[in-house]
């Protein structure tokens, strides 16, 4: 029964009550419809919106209305069954909404929309509709937000995409748009599972599979319908969660990353030209207000997930072809060659040259041997700019957000690429040294296509051509570097590349922060490897300055070993060796990886440690966390772990064994290698456990916490990628052992030692004591392997997503000839 027009409004702003009031023209039979709505549109509710068309459709036919009389309700509802009265007086009430915007507040008339966009025997009523939603959610975040949270308006429009009707299809689109504008907006969107409908109803437009629709681009850009399903899709693909991006079907998700891909090409080519002729900004757009970042970085997301867990990468047939140790074998080089000397292994790489060796289809991709130097321009216009990422950034989205500005981009120049030689005895000479451009910033140099063909020229000068990451643009090299770091238990590995022509040095001589092994794939290399300066490993990220040493003329580097490299063969160099190469006149080019193991900070020995002290110190915490001790002594106890990871820090600033990598997490074939390399770990976590018994000094760890605190240093800044140690049952009590609550209050925790000097070293050795007693290495292990994965998983993701990006480009048979 609907209610009496003399029943009370409820007014949305003030909620005071107010008698309706219908006004009407008293001089004429014939009311004005636009009239009453523009009077009586600030009384408008959810409840009496259909009364108000009621009385427009009364008053339309000729008859006064008294707003105190009682109405004819038979004779009102027998007009209103005229539905074709009804919809006009609708659409008249509508227009004047939505001309209203965005002053007219639609929040008390939102739960009429569902029924609004479901006139499907009238467009004009649904893309109206549709119109003001999207115009509403434009008008302000509150209005936007109060729209996204009405279901039934959301599961309407996302119904609506598909709709046979290209007005309601276009308007729906739209209005997702306009809602996709907030982050609550995108949000609500994907709990409704919009994107699903997006893609489906874009490749419904694409008809088929076997149709690239990239190459038809201008009559695409023509419909404007799926011009917006593709805006669309983008947006929220953008806006996913890493879990959200594995909910997308894998159909829908791999059409849809072909499809873009197709487009990426042709931007990358705009891209690759217009660096050279226009900024950046110019060049930005690759159809309607789909930005080629976006483009781009939709490609990246929808790859990121791919291939995650190991068994999905056959390692057996990568250590098959690729890290065979000739009659070295593994146990003896881990035992006695790691870190320790170079080594050459002779022939080990011939069969990967072969038709199914491991080396195979990345030699075939640069094209025939004889002429990969002339194919080298088509081999630079292939790839992207890789950009350095946070060593200890463990979340993929977080990454993207900070490199997705310079996704996609050319070549940079240090960054990608080097172009480099070295005369005798003196310093490097880079070939785009003097080059000065106000379009390039002092550190960054993207390479335009007349760089590009220059890079052929600077071969032929005698300039070597190293290019950085080779992993990232290759998906064979990528399977090789990944085998690699499972094998010696990292994260991941690095590959570059170099090409020097005969007759020719490329890099000066130096040492690297990594160990490389060396692989020869064409032509010859003399290599000349120099003792380590002293017994210290060097870090990575670490400043590796061996200059003093490198340059100082008159000293003899008595030791010094050479080697000739031919195809087929791998040479050892572990981290801190200073070495140089060179080709010989008549050997002709050369071609040759590096293959890098980066031991970064968590994974040497003395990360081990600083995740015993972790685990030790949160299983203290868990016990003491419900009982009443001395706040004072509470303190200490913090304070004294704190001094704990300082003190490890500083002992492996002279104990060599602590800066080796830990082999905890490789992955061997063999269960007898398995095993000693297992007992072989336990009896270095001994020995390091020993060290700091009797090397870890009070004094020692005081004095570097207040140097630190002196000149504003963290202290603990040295072991901040702890905080991925935590695991959910620790929340709690993370206030107890939280890097970085430890890091805030240290100079407060520094304060209480101070005032309790007397009892505060009394409490460091027994805290030391209890840890090094107390500690096991298995306990350790299992929260070390945990950290691990989780850096592989990052490392993976990152890697997935430029693969993908690559894989386009070098997919395009005619890139070259085309560009």
């Amino acid at each position: 029964m609907q209610p009496n027009l003399s029943d009370p409004v409820v007014n949305q702003r003030t909620g005071s009550f107010n008698r309706p009031h219908i006004a009407v023209e008293s001089t004429s039979c014939n009311v004005s419809i636009d009239r009453l709505i523009r009077e009586n549109m600030s009384q408008l509710n959810d409840t009496r919106f259909s009364r108000l068309i009621d009385c427009c459709v009364f008053a339309e036919s000729g008859r006064l209305i008294d707003p105190n009389e009682s109405v004819n309700r038979p004779a009102l509802m027998s007009l209103c069954s005229k539905s074709h009265i009804r919809r006009a007086l609708i659409k008249k009430c509508l227009n004047r909404v939505f001309l209203s915007l965005p002053q007219f507040d639609l929040s008390p008339f939102l739960s009429l929309f569902p029924s609004l966009l479901k006139f499907s025997n009238c467009t004009e009523i649904v893309c109206k509709s549709a119109e003001i939603i999207g115009a509403a959610s434009l008008a302000s975040f509150e209005m936007n937000e109060n729209i996204a949270l009405e279901d039934e308006i959301m599961k309407g429009l996302i119904s609506l995409l598909g709709s046979s009707k290209r007005e309601i299809a276009i308007a729906s689109c739209n209005a997702v748009l306009d809602l996709s504008t907030t982050l609550v907006g995108r949000q609500r969107l994907l709990e409704f599972t919009a994107i699903e409908n997006l893609l489906l109803c874009f490749i419904q437009e694409c008809k088929s599979p076997t149709v690239c629709p990239a190459a038809d681009m201008i009559l695409l850009e023509k419909d404007e319908y799926p011009v917006l399903l593709l805006q669309g899709a983008i947006t929220l693909i953008n806006s996913c969660t890493v879990e959200q991006l594995q909910h997308i079907p894998k159909e829908l998700s791999e059409f849809f990353s072909v499809f873009l891909k197709s487009l990426w090409v042709l931007a990358h080519k705009q891209r690759l030209c217009g660096s050279s002729s226009r900024c950046n900004q110019e060049y930005e757009f690759c159809m309607s207000n789909i930005k080629t970042n976006s483009l781009v970085e939709s490609i990246f997301r929808l790859s990121i997930n791919y291939g995650l867990h190991a068994g999905d990468i056959n390692f057996e047939h990568v250590k098959k072809n690729n890290f065979y140790l000739g009659e070295v074998g593994i146990k003896p080089f881990l035992s006695e060659i790691w870190e320790t000397s170079p080594l050459l292994i002779r022939n080990t790489l011939k069969a990967s040259f072969e038709q199914d060796g491991i080396f195979s289809p990345f030699i075939q991709s640069l094209g025939l041997k004889e002429a990969i130097p002339t194919f080298l321009p088509s081999f630079l216009k292939r790839i992207i700019s890789c950009p350095a990422i946070v060593s200890d950034e463990l979340d993929i989205l977080e990454i993207i957000k900070e490199i997705k500005n310079n996704l996609g981009y050319p070549i940079n120049y240090n960054q990608d690429i080097r172009v480099v030689k070295t005369e005798y005895g003196e310093r490097e000479l880079h070939y785009f040294q003097g080059i000065s451009d106000s379009r390039f910033s002092q550190d960054t140099h993207i390479l335009s296509i007349s760089d590009i063909l220059k890079c052929e020229e600077a071969f032929k000068e005698g300039y070597s051509i190293a290019l950085r990451g080779i992993e990232f643009r290759n998906r064979t090299i990528s399977a090789i570097a990944e085998g690699l770091a499972y094998l010696f238990g990292q994260p991941s590995a690095g590959v570059n590349m170099y090409l020097t022509p005969s007759n020719s040095q490329g890099l000066a001589r130096h040492s690297d922060d990594h160990c490389v092994f060396v692989c020869q794939l064409i032509g010859v290399k003399r290599w000349s490897v120099f003792p380590r300066p002293d017994f210290q490993l060097p870090r990575l990220y670490e400043p590796c300055d061996i200059s003093r040493d490198l340059e100082d003329k008159s000293r003899k580097f008595d030791g010094c070993q050479q080697f000739l490299l031919k195809e087929g063969d791998v040479l050892y160099i572990p981290r801190g060796f200073p070495h140089e190469a060179r080709t010989d006149e008549d050997e002709g080019f050369s071609l040759h990886l590096t293959l890098a193991v980066e031991i970064e900070p968590p994974f040497e020995w003395e990360g081990f440690m600083q995740v015993a002290v972790y685990c030790w110190a949160t299983r203290q915490q868990k016990a003491l966390q419900y009982k009443s001790d001395d706040s004072v002594q509470r303190s200490l106890n913090l304070v004294s772990v704190m001094l704990l990871h300082i003190a490890i820090k500083l002992i492996g600033h002279h104990d060599p064994r602590f800066r080796k990598a830990c082999l905890v997490g490789a992955t061997l074939s063999s269960s007898d290698t398995r095993d000693w390399l297992c007992e072989n770990q336990r009896t270095t976590f001994g020995y390091l456990i020993s060290t700091i018994t009797s090397e870890s000094k009070f004094s020692d760890a005081v004095e570097q916490l207040e140097a630190a605190l002196r000149i504003n240093e963290d202290p603990l800044e040295h072991v901040r990628w702890m905080k991925h140690l935590i695991v959910e049952e620790e929340e709690e009590i993370e206030r107890y052992q939280s890097l970085s609550i430890l890091s805030a209050d240290s100079r407060d925790m520094f304060d209480i030692l101070i005032r309790n000097r007397d009892i505060a070293e009394t409490v460091f050795l027994q805290v030391k004591s209890k840890f090094c007693c107390e500690i096991e290495f298995e306990d350790v292990k299992r929260r070390y392997l945990v950290l691990l994965e989780k850096y592989r998983t990052v490392r993976k993701q990152y890697t997935n997503g430029m693969l993908s990006l690559h894989s386009a480009l070098q997919n395009e048979l005619e890139f070259g000839s085309n560009t």
